[in-house]
């Protein structure tokens, strides 16, 4: 079997992502993906948060978040009962963290997080200061600027990870997205800081000690590879301090489109085997909307959340699907 606990679409994602996503969906169980998270972006708060491509007209490209994402609720639940028979599909969102007094009460709330039919939340950062880490060079640049009145990478990382704490202990996401996204526009995206930048290395260890003691999951995310990085996130030294741990990871392609979906899950799992992974976890509802169990209404979002539960995947059962793609 195969399976994504991270995804996006061009259709409620239309910045940086392409295709419908019933496609997505689609094309996702021609390849055997029997569990699917689809997990597009929370709608932001304020003019400031926009990206570059959604400035040509801010307040519109503000003004549409919040409709986008309940239109999103409603096709993702359309999906989940017409597919049901062909793929177990999750509903989630990936969050922010721009400005924990607002977006904290926002994702927990019940627009978001306590909405009936979402499944679970990824826990994300993708800003430090503020500023994206992860959109361009330029605006890395300005992050680090941003970060500390050094402008140092070490200080921006530093940062970085105090502000995942504030999420994590805020949030306590059960699946922590792309733990070390700061690293990709980095100078040296392979630099092992925990030999390196000991001051980092404690928030890092800090904040993996954290998720473990909740009983969060990281994500082992492959979309690193297909950015040019030589690892998934996260990069090794953490993926072997949070197994040190007894931490999960689930598999993630936090694909933005067709051409992306399970991209490098061969070389993730290689990266994982080594490691001596052998199981990999994700979420299943208890009852499905769409399939015979829960034609009473239980468990569909009319009724309340549904019930999740933990399954272990053997490591070897997604490669025998992978396998069949090349």
């Amino acid at each position: 079997m195969a399976f994504t606990m991270h995804s996006h679409s061009g259709q409620f994602c239309p910045g940086h992502a392409k295709d419908q996503l019933e496609d997505i969906v689609k094309h996702a169980i021609s390849l055997g993906y029997t569990t699917m998270g689809l997990t597009e972006h929370m709608p932001r708060t304020s003019l400031e948060d926009l990206y570059p491509e959604e400035l040509d007209d801010p307040e519109g490209s503000l003004a549409a978040l919040f409709p986008r994402h309940e239109a999103y609720l409603l096709e993702a639940q359309r999906l989940q009962r017409a597919y049901a028979s062909q793929i177990h599909i999750l509903i989630g969102f990936e969050g922010e963290w721009l400005r924990p007094e607002a977006y904290g009460p926002l994702i927990l709330g019940p627009q978001l997080a306590g909405h009936s039919a979402v499944d679970y939340f990824v826990g994300s950062l993708h800003h430090v200061a503020g500023v994206p880490i992860d959109y361009d060079s330029c605006y890395y640049a300005h992050a680090l600027a941003a970060a500390s009145h050094e402008g140092t990478e070490e200080a921006a990382y530093a940062r970085y990870f105090d502000e995942q704490y504030s999420m994590l202990t805020a949030l306590r996401p059960r699946v922590v997205g792309h733990f070390d996204l700061i690293r990709l526009l980095s100078s040296d995206p392979s630099r092992d800081i925990q030999a390196v930048w000991p001051v980092v290395w404690e928030r890092v260890y800090r904040n993996l000690s954290f998720v473990a003691g909740y009983g969060g999951w990281l994500e082992c995310n492959s979309s690193a590879l297909r950015k040019g990085l030589a690892e998934p996130y996260p990069a090794r030294s953490i993926a072997v301090e949070w197994l040190r741990l007894g931490g999960r990871f689930t598999l993630s392609d936090d694909s933005h489109g067709i051409a992306q979906v399970g991209t490098n899950y061969s070389r993730a799992l290689d990266y994982l085997a080594g490691m001596g992974v052998t199981s990999l976890w994700m979420l299943r509802r208890e009852l499905h909307p769409g399939v015979p169990e829960a034609a009473n209404g239980e468990g569909d979002g009319r009724q309340g959340k549904a019930k999740l539960v933990e399954v272990e995947v053997p490591l070897e059962n997604i490669r025998e699907v992978v396998g069949k793609w090349s």
